[in-house]
């Protein structure tokens, strides 16, 4: 009997199966291709920058931050379905597509790292280390994300609005 995948997540969060947006889209990949997959969650290191992560039996493991991710794997190396495929042929794909993965990530981002003042993304991905170790590397990711997105101090009221 073989044995069934496994997707390993972060923790769950707002009433979601996980709260990492990453963790999110692999999941609802997996979920809307049919494959059947258990979910494990990752506590020991929910900062490691290699979940989510898609195991298939003991040999091999696809890493969310090697070889283009987890779908792009799945797309290409297992011979799983190819979503996009079905769907490419409307001409309101690429934008759909567009939208979610650009403005619909950007703006998850921003609120799970400052919307929440990053109360939320701590619970994901750092209460379980000791506190003053989580603490410094949550800040750290929030400073980053607000780089990332322009934000200071004189346009975060702009900066939110826009996002």
């Amino acid at each position: 009997m073989a044995e069934i995948p496994t997707l390993v997540v972060r923790k769950p969060c707002f009433d979601l199966p996980t709260g990492c947006p990453q963790c999110l889209s692999a999941y609802i990949y997996l979920n809307f291709a049919k494959i059947p997959f258990q979910l494990n969650f990752h506590v020991n290191h929910p900062h490691s920058d290699k979940i989510p992560y898609f195991e298939i039996g003991d040999d091999y493991v696809l890493y969310d931050n090697e070889n283009e991710g987890i779908i792009q794997c799945l797309r290409k190396n297992a011979g799983v379905v190819d979503l996009d495929s079905e769907v490419s042929s409307l001409p309101e794909w690429i934008t759909i597509k567009a939208v979610i993965t650009t403005w619909l990530h950007d703006a998850l981002v921003y609120e799970l790292w400052v919307g929440s003042k990053g109360s939320s993304a701590y619970s994901i991905y750092y209460s379980d280390l000791p506190w003053p170790i989580g603490k410094v590397l949550s800040s750290k990711k929030t400073r980053l994300v607000k780089l990332k997105h322009g934000i200071t101090d004189d346009n975060a009221v702009a900066k939110k609005e826009e996002v």
